[in-house]
């Protein structure tokens, strides 16, 4: 089946089927454009930044190679790509997909379905794709190009760093209302308090989460606590969220140690335009991230993702 077969139609062209007669529900445009002025990230260290957009992270080849990385990361950790109870599902949205490999993997385990991964641009090109995968151009933000009840499972994690804090409420409905009725919404995202954390951690964590303030984005947590709340707004209904404790460190074994390089790397990418943001030499915010890895072994720390998801009544 082809990806274009769940794009909507133009309202004045008539309906052809169910999956294309629904108008888009509105889902407030860029709400962050004209409540922030998005400070400039630009070419920084060598890594490239959209200043269109208020994502934080870089957009080549090093972040392409990071984000495949954390995908195995929280394969491990949840011991599977997905907690909703799945029954066969036939059509799976994966939004923000980065990568594609989580869609790359279900579009595996589940070969009936169509699995289709959306994004603001593809971040690579697979050359042996699985036949029933598709990339699909779009920007939550500006809302779903997919009619109503179009997929049995919705998907979209750790988008934090992409979704501005005042948009969230309606990016949940807008994943709701692509949904069709008795499929779910699964939702996977972090809290940024690392617990305990020392000194270092506490510093390193208040200066990036400055510039994730600028950009709109969620500096206190607000989005891990709420997922089930979205989803319950959303009119979703069997509303489940799981906390999961993960150790961050070495002390935590293999899967605390992948979890610190992950981090270690997200913090490598904010080095640029954090330090020429706040005026923080390259060596001091470096010493202070090796400081801050040093009191995750020392204090025994951990991190916690929230999983949550919804069946649509």
């Amino acid at each position: 089946m082809r990806w274009w077969f769940f794009r909507r139609k133009p309202a004045a062209a008539p309906a052809a089927s169910p999956l294309t007669e629904s108008s888009p529900q509105s889902v407030r445009p860029r709400t962050w454009a004209g409540e922030v002025t998005l400070p400039h990230l630009g070419d920084s260290d060598g890594r490239r930044y959209l200043d269109e957009q208020p994502y934080v992270l870089p957009k080549d080849l090093q972040e392409i190679n990071r984000l495949d990385f954390q995908h195995y990361v929280l394969r491990a950790i949840l011991k599977r790509n997905y907690l909703a109870p799945l029954r066969q599902p036939r059509q799976i949205l994966d939004v923000g997909c980065g990568t594609g490999q989580w869609a790359y993997e279900l579009a595996r385990e589940y070969p009936q379905a169509t699995v289709v991964g959306l994004d603001v641009e593809a971040a690579k090109n697979s050359t042996a794709p699985p036949p029933n995968y598709r990339f699909v151009s779009g920007d939550i933000l500006k809302g779903l190009p997919f009619a109503d009840h179009s997929f049995d499972f919705v998907h979209q994690r750790l988008l934090h760093s992409a979704l501005p804090l005042t948009a969230w409420p309606g990016a949940v409905k807008e994943l709701a209302r692509v949904t069709a009725p008795g499929g779910w919404v699964e939702l996977l995202e972090l809290n940024p308090e690392v617990i305990p954390s020392g000194p270092a951690g506490q510093q390193l964590r208040q200066i990036i989460l400055q510039l994730v303030a600028l950009r709109g984005l969620d500096a206190e947590g607000v989005v891990a606590r709420s997922l089930d709340l979205y989803l319950a707004e959303a009119g979703l209904v069997e509303v489940e969220r799981h906390v999961v404790e993960v150790p961050l460190g070495d002390w935590g074994g293999r899967l605390g140690s992948l979890l610190a390089l992950d981090f270690r790397e997200v913090a490598l990418a904010m080095c640029g335009p954090v330090t020429a943001r706040f005026g923080l030499s390259r060596e001091d915010y470096l010493a202070l991230l090796e400081t801050t890895m040093k009191e995750w072994n020392e204090l025994k720390s951990c991190h916690h993702f929230i999983v949550a998801y919804g069946r649509k009544p």
